[in-house]
């Protein structure tokens, strides 16, 4: 008898266990398939700051892309005891690290100048130490791709070169550029590598004469890694951008996760333009779905 009442007991706690799991698994689940709302560390006058992180808290977001910064040669970030600040200060404000970006590349071109190569190793390697996901490879200014075959193969053979450090440390390396959707997708396919994916910011895309939300519906899941928001005319949800549409677009395609606020328009002084942007891009784009 005393041994039947053991298995019985055995099995009601084995049960309860697996509802457990089963619900901390659904719940963590639910979370994952929402939506994170950072900003880029530049937009606040913070550009590879850890102030950054403390700021972002401030106005109630998520998290923060964080620019790598620059020491001579290398990024400042490389400096294993800038990145201990960086951490430091996630865990003090309980605000992400969301991605890193390397926003010299607009003016030191990664398709033409060695230095920029260098940066782009050296920025997974950051990555890999502070358990960042995703790196921001942009090109404009100088590194514009448009109507430059000769760059653009000359960015290809670098991707190939760094994609497999990229996949071994996990990270992603988003590019972002003046081209189409067409175009980024001949990239990827020519690079050939999981660890490159489309950075995409809508507003660029609309200054650039693309339908946006075609383009997203090209791109695909699999081929976009985080969004930009911003808006040239008043702030989100006055302006020109159709964040309702924008998020329709994403759900067509089963896409969520981290969209950074890079934008430029603050008739409320910057802190409260910021943490209305926030607020309202919460509303559209919520943590769990």
């Amino acid at each position: 008898m005393k041994i039947m009442k053991n298995i019985f007991l055995i099995t009601v706690m084995g049960v309860l266990i697996m509802c457990a799991i089963t619900c901390s698994s659904e719940k963590s689940k639910k979370v994952s398939n929402g939506f994170k709302i950072g900003i880029c560390d530049w937009t606040i006058g913070l550009a590879a700051d850890p102030n950054s992180l403390a700021m972002a808290a401030k106005l109630g977001l998520d998290g923060v892309q964080v620019d790598a910064g620059r020491k001579g040669d290398d990024l400042l970030l490389s400096d294993p005891n800038i990145q201990k600040k960086f951490l430091a200060m996630s865990k003090k404000h309980n605000v992400e690290i969301a991605s890193l970006a390397i926003v010299m590349l607009n003016d030191i071109p990664y398709k033409s100048d060695p230095l920029a190569d260098k940066w782009v190793n050296q920025a997974i390697d950051i990555c890999r130490q502070m358990n960042v996901k995703v790196l921001l490879v942009p090109f404009f200014g100088n590194g514009d791709l448009r109507k430059d075959p000769n760059g653009t193969n000359v960015v290809v053979e670098r991707l190939k070169a760094a994609a497999p450090k990229a996949e071994k440390a996990g990270v992603i390396l988003g590019i972002e550029s003046t081209l189409s959707a067409k175009e980024h997708l001949d990239i990827i396919k020519r690079v050939g590598s999981p660890a490159v994916k489309v950075y995409y910011d809508p507003f660029n895309s609309l200054s650039n004469g693309y339908d946006i939300y075609q383009e997203i519906a090209l791109l695909g899941k699999d081929n976009l890694c985080e969004f930009h928001a911003k808006d040239d005319k008043d702030l989100f949800g006055k302006g020109t951008m159709d964040f309702p549409k924008i998020r329709k677009s994403m759900d067509d395609i089963g896409w969520h996760g981290w969209i950074q606020i890079e934008g430029w328009q603050i008739p409320l002084g910057m802190e409260e333009s910021y943490r209305y942007d926030g607020q309202y891009l919460k509303k559209i784009f919520p943590p769990e779905l």
